[in-house]
């Protein structure tokens, strides 16, 4: 496999506009006079920007940018101007996106030296390190490609390497925006890492190649340690939920469990959080077959166990104050002669029996055990996370991720973290109405219910497992990949949805103790 572009970000102190670089990146707001940055920059131009904006070639909109040539007034060779959108709409996430469709624009056009100076436009409308941190965290987002299988001479002759530098002339500023950037840093390659592993061919990830990325990053990091279940001890245990959706396929199924201890003894008085994430390498659906088309993308139905893997990274990297827990639940659901089968009962690890009605059902099987054993060593609250139900497209679409809950206080931290990360979930119902309907007549549990509300009966099985524990569920179905309006920000292929999002939660944590 060939190597992907190098990102370097950093912080450096300097004057925007006495950068010399490849390109040199301004934020413009909509429907508003040029802020006192812009309006400089705009000056050094001749007024190449006002220009743009009165002939209506540029308005600042979201999502939208314009590219000006430096002259004698600028050291910059380009000037690139990003829209920002309302200044009124503004949040931290409008930070991220523009730092992305910039660090996207800027792998297009070959630069290996890009100047961001976009937050100048921000003034103190939000805390400068949470404006570095999300900055740096969308540099990685809108500069990532997926390309280790394209031969060199097919990749346009893109640049391997690109600098980022996010420029501030201020001492004082300076200061807290290096440790934003640096947690930006870290949160945006473990979100690199995740949809790295998710965009990689089931060929080539598959559940031991998945649990070999987990020893090896835990072998890398300090505080992080690592454990696997293979077939034959996930037996021993009775793991019975994971061992049938991996029967069928010749890669037999693993449970990796990554465990991170802050250096801390204050830690052992701590809860211990459990994150739960669904790894199926591939999703043919089973005996329940998928329809082929688009059935290449279930490569990706192992995003909430990268999310997880990824997010473990860049806890235990970030060093934060809590005990955390990530098992991953990797298996491949194929179709063979061993495969399970509809109208299979299974004996869970938790020991309730659940009635197989659709093999394409196959996730929150494996979460079962998953969230069992999470529930046996400690963790409360337990989080999972999953690309579970087209159902939850049905009802949100591809804009939000839902949560559901059994507890009001984890969903407010939550929605908190959602807001902070820019990872948005909605807040979905489930409970005993819609756990009514995934009772079976011959069985504890049967894992589908009725043709309606799939989502919500979906984390209602989940949550019969979960118990009084404290737990929530995240199916992320509709955040597997970039779509609108992700696609026009970032290239195409796998978010990592999550990683930020646990993140910004176990951190929200850390800062309550």
């Amino acid at each position: 496999m060939k190597n992907m572009i190098t990102v370097k970000v950093k912080a450096r102190k300097a004057d925007p506009l006495k950068c010399a670089c490849d390109v040199l990146c301004v934020g413009v707001w909509a429907q508003e006079k040029l802020d006192k940055f812009a309006k400089q920059v705009d000056d050094a131009l001749a007024g190449g920007i006002g220009k743009l904006i009165e002939l209506g070639d540029f308005k600042g909109s979201v999502a939208t940018s314009a590219l000006l040539y430096g002259n004698d007034g600028i050291p910059a060779k380009r000037v690139l101007l990003v829209g920002l959108g309302e200044k009124k709409k503004a949040k931290l996430d409008t930070v991220r996106d523009a730092a992305s469709l910039a660090s996207l624009k800027a792998v297009e056009i070959k630069a290996e030296n890009v100047c961001m100076a976009m937050h100048y436009s921000f003034g103190g409308k939000f805390d400068i390190a949470q404006v570095a941190q999300a900055t740096a965290e969308g540099i990685y987002m809108g500069s990532y490609r997926y390309d280790e299988f394209v031969a060199e001479d097919k990749k346009d002759g893109r640049v391997d390497e690109v600098l980022f530098e996010v420029v501030e002339s201020d001492s004082n500023k300076l200061r807290k925006m290096r440790k934003g950037v640096d947690g930006g840093v870290v949160i945006g390659q473990s979100q690199s890492l995740a949809r790295t592993l998710c965009n990689r061919p089931a060929n080539y990830v598959y559940p031991q190649v998945f649990a070999d990325e987990a020893k090896k990053l835990a072998k890398q990091t300090d505080g992080l340690s690592c454990t696997v279940f293979d077939e034959k001890q996930l037996e021993a245990k009775k793991m019975g939920g994971i061992i049938a959706v991996g029967k069928g396929s010749v890669n037999k199924p693993r449970m990796i469990i990554l465990k991170y201890s802050p250096k801390n003894k204050a830690a052992e008085k701590l809860p211990t959080v459990g994150i739960i994430g669904k790894a199926i390498t591939f999703d043919s659906g089973g005996i329940s077959l998928k329809p082929g088309a688009a059935m290449d993308e279930m490569k990706m139905d192992m995003t909430g166990g990268a999310a997880v893997l990824g997010a473990m990274k860049a806890i235990a990297e970030l060093r934060l104050g809590v005990n955390v827990y990530g098992v991953i639940c990797a298996a491949e659901n194929s179709l063979s002669g061993e495969s399970y089968r509809p109208g299979d009962i299974i004996t869970t690890y938790s020991g309730k029996t659940v009635e197989v009605l659709n093999t394409d059902a196959e996730g929150r099987i494996v979460l079962c055990d998953g969230i069992a054993y999470a529930k046996e060593i400690g963790c409360e609250p337990i989080i999972d996370i999953a690309t579970l139900t087209g159902a939850c497209m049905v009802a949100l679409g591809k804009h939000k991720a839902s949560l559901m809950s059994n507890d009001a206080k984890l969903i407010k931290q939550l929605q908190g973290a959602s807001v902070k990360s820019g990872e948005a979930l909605w807040h979905m119902p489930c409970g005993d109405e819609y756990a009514e309907e995934i009772k079976s007549k011959i069985a504890d549990l049967k894992n589908i219910g009725s043709k309606w509300g799939g989502s919500c009966t979906a984390g209602s099985f989940l949550g019969e497992f979960a118990g009084e524990t404290k737990w929530a569920h995240l199916d992320i179905a509709g955040k597997m990949d970039a779509s609108e309006p992700m696609k026009k920000i970032m290239s195409a292929g796998s978010l990592g949805f999550g990683v930020r999002l646990f993140v910004a939660f176990i951190d929200g944590l850390a800062k309550k103790k």
